[in-house]
């Protein structure tokens, strides 16, 4: 783009030309800018044995042009089309001033025969060479310098010739078009910037050692910080105190399975034993997380948080959600209960009250859960509510934080991030253990499907022997 601007290129100028080789028509189109008006019309031939068009063809049309002035002509070595501008200049068929010059008189120089570039730069006689070339054009009345050095100044001293005559009148030089700065160049000189595809502030691996939120990872293992540490720098861009740390590491521990029994280790189970890998597996375990398993986590910590911070009572609290027939997440599970209490609530909320500064929600989460297991024994806080109502305090009262950030921190998706990360490790376990002890595909046992025909159920049918419905291992045949 630059060199169209500087050449000209974008208005007609009086000079045209044809030559051989494309990459000299750049620099003809340089010369010709600085030492005339600028190029009418250029056009390369190409360096082949045998072109499409000829010297001659171009330089007809350019005679029979009147907005061409003068005609320029850029030969080689090889071939012999130069002879034939020679000869329809000395015919005065060609009567407008030419200017040319052949390229490759070095190739005497050497003692044999050279092949330039061009399939058609190579001499096969005396008469294919640029010095005889050159001298044959200007004994027929071309302007010829005697280096190629010299042609600028030949081609100016014809362009000036010609304006003198009045042949070429200059025309006002029109204002150039605005070409856009080169990109690689502007943001080398400083003057752009990029715009980022992606923003990160968490990780940087640009440099000489990876930095998690600024801290090397040499120092991440000199420091012996842990997953918990390494964590509280990925997603909380910040060093957590040693207890936050570890109360991270505890909730990874404690979640990271929980039986096959459960939906999502069931789903990793069956798609492993389907044979299929294990992204795909994992995959197939996590979508089954949610508010009915292990995905209570932010929903419980935002509704405690929220009714202790609206100043409800735990029994208003209760009551509230009653009334809007709605489940308080974090409370209730399918098998424990306030007499056969779940150890993992009973190991992290040990470890909160011992090492927090302050546990306010878990408190008022525990008075929740003196109200509802009043009413049935099995409607405890359970793990995904502990943790939720935890890490809100942690949040909160570990001095890390803003109550601003707390608060978006447990609204973006956090805590439940926590219970993926740590189920995925019993995922991943089901997996192998599947692959390990090569189990086949997964079918699920008939006598434990409820098969219920319609028509054997309609009263006032008759059924048949073969209308059958199947309840758990048991059998109602008609009769």
């Amino acid at each position: 783009m630059d060199n169209i601007a500087s050449s000209k290129l974008y208005r007609p100028g009086s000079v045209a030309y044809v030559s051989k080789s494309g990459g000299m028509s750049n620099e003809l189109n340089n010369i010709v800018a600085r030492t005339t008006d600028g190029v009418y019309e250029g056009v390369a031939i190409g360096g082949d044995r045998y072109p499409g068009t000829t010297f001659l063809d171009h330089m007809m049309r350019y005679e029979a042009d009147p907005e061409c002035k003068m005609l320029l002509l850029l030969g080689e070595v090889g071939g012999v089309e130069e002879y034939k501008v020679a000869e329809a200049v000395r015919a005065k068929k060609i009567t407008k001033p030419v200017v040319a010059w052949c390229i490759g008189t070095c190739a005497g120089m050497f003692e044999t025969e050279v092949q330039f570039g061009h399939a058609g730069a190579l001499a096969n006689s005396d008469s294919e060479t640029a010095e005889a070339k050159n001298a044959s054009l200007r004994a027929a009345g071309v302007h010829v310098p005697d280096t190629f050095e010299e042609l600028p100044a030949l081609l100016n001293q014809v362009y000036s010739d010609l304006v003198q005559k009045a042949v070429i009148v200059p025309r006002p030089e029109p204002e150039a078009p605005k070409i856009p700065i080169d990109y690689a160049w502007a943001q080398e000189l400083g003057l752009i910037r990029k715009p980022a595809s992606f923003v990160s502030t968490i990780c940087d691996d640009r440099g000489q050692e990876l930095l998690y939120a600024g801290m090397r990872i040499s120092d991440v293992f000199r420091e012996d910080i842990g997953i918990g540490g390494v964590l509280s720098l990925l997603w909380f861009k910040r060093r957590l105190p040693a207890y936050a740390c570890k109360f991270i590491e505890m909730v990874l521990m404690l979640t990271a399975d929980h039986g096959p029994a459960v939906s999502g280790a069931h789903n990793t189970i069956v798609t492993a034993r389907a044979g299929k890998d294990l992204i795909s597996s994992l995959c197939s375990g996590l979508l089954t997380i949610g508010d009915r398993f292990g995905g209570a986590l932010d929903g419980a910590a935002d509704l405690f948080s929220t009714a202790y911070d609206k100043g409800l009572s735990p029994r208003e609290f209760v009551d509230s959600m009653r009334r809007q027939n709605k489940l308080i997440l974090g409370i209730g599970h399918k098998i424990k209960s306030r007499t056969n209490p779940d150890l993992r609530v009973s190991i992290i909320t040990e470890y909160a009250t011992k090492n927090f500064p302050a546990t306010p929600i878990l408190d008022y989460a525990r008075e929740v859960e003196g109200i509802t297991t009043a009413k049935k024994d099995n409607l405890i806080l359970n793990v995904d509510g502990a943790i939720g109502v935890l890490f809100v305090d942690l949040l909160r009262h570990s001095g890390a934080f803003s109550r601003e950030e707390a608060d978006e921190y447990a609204r973006i998706g956090t805590l439940n991030g926590l219970f993926v990360l740590g189920r995925s490790i019993g995922f991943i376990g089901h997996y192998l253990d599947q692959k390990r002890l090569k189990q086949g595909l997964y079918r699920h046992p008939w006598d434990d499907i409820s098969y219920l025909n319609p028509a054997a159920l309609q009263g006032g049918m008759s059924a048949t022997k073969n209308d059958r419905v199947q309840v758990g291992a048991a059998k109602i045949t008609s009769k």
